[in-house]
């Protein structure tokens, strides 16, 4: 009898140990493909999808002691900033993707009142010509309109308008991006000659957060790094320049200062007092 269950027990060792290799099969590259797919990586990605932002605190009018409102200019063609033109992905693509999806919608100034309807926005972000085309039926000569959409490799740079504040309570100056708008240069048609610069819609920043989690940022040195534009934005991973502050003639510092050196120069002024603010209400 003793000599039975031995045998019973050592059958269904070998069996539980059989199932348990079964199910931790390793994958090697001579085994067959789980999914009926092919994946371009390691691993399916799934961080990017199921990424949430984190809620903004909760801030009572009573503790912002100082406010300012400021404009900064990202140029895309700066090292640091090379990943607002990824080629598979781009800002510019994201940003009018998630206006034609409904996430979010677009505005024609950055005080966020006057909406771009979808019919406005298509004309905005395409142009039409008409070329004379060959009917290879009727064989006439026929006026076409053809659509072209705008290369988002003309976008090279994108403003972004922050509002800076102390916070009482917790004793400390912090900043919330606003709005984000993609930045045009307009070029004379017949000399080819640049004319001005134009925003060709803004976004507001808090409304775009949840999908700009869901896109991760190009990588160059960790391709499998789990960087979100949100993660980018909000850890100001980005490089900028000021070219507007809240003045009382509302004007960019190009038309306050005739020289463009001393533009310059008060934009670095504004960004020093912007990071002195805090630090001078304090007594060592």
């Amino acid at each position: 009898m003793k000599d039975l269950l031995k045998i019973s027990a050592v059958a269904c060792c070998f069996i539980m140990s059989y199932c348990v290799q079964a199910q931790t099969e390793l994958i090697t590259e001579s085994s067959e493909p789980l999914d009926d797919y092919y994946i371009d990586d390691v691993v399916e990605r799934t961080l990017m999808v199921d990424n949430g932002v984190l809620p903004w605190e909760h801030v009572r009018e009573a503790d912002v002691a100082w406010t300012r409102k400021i404009w900064r200019i990202v140029d895309v063609r700066e090292k640091m900033n090379l990943a607002f033109q990824y080629p598979e992905m781009p800002l510019f693509q994201i940003l009018t993707d998630m206006i034609e999806r409904g996430d979010a919608k677009a505005f024609l100034e950055d005080d966020f009142k006057e909406e771009i309807l979808p019919d406005d926005l298509a004309n905005i972000i395409a142009s039409q010509d008409t070329i004379v085309a060959f009917n290879d039926e009727t064989y006439e000569e026929e006026v076409k309109i053809v659509k072209n959409d705008l290369d988002f490799t003309s976008i090279n740079r994108f403003r972004i308008k922050e509002i800076w504040y102390f916070d009482e309570e917790a004793s400390m100056m912090k900043v919330r991006i606003l709005g984000i708008a993609p930045i045009q240069d307009v070029f004379d048609p017949e000399t080819n000659t640049f004319k001005y610069t134009q925003a060709l819609f803004w976004i507001y920043y808090p409304e775009a957060r949840e999908t700009f989690a869901k896109h991760q940022v190009f990588n160059e040195f960790n391709n499998m790094a789990p960087m979100s534009w949100y993660d980018l934005f909000e850890s100001r991973f980005f490089s900028s320049y000021i070219y507007k502050a809240s003045n009382a003639l509302d004007a960019p510092l190009k038309n306050i200062y005739d020289d463009g050196l001393d533009a310059l120069l008060e934009s670095e002024k504004i960004k020093a007092e912007l990071f002195n603010f805090e630090h001078d209400l304090w007594e060592y």
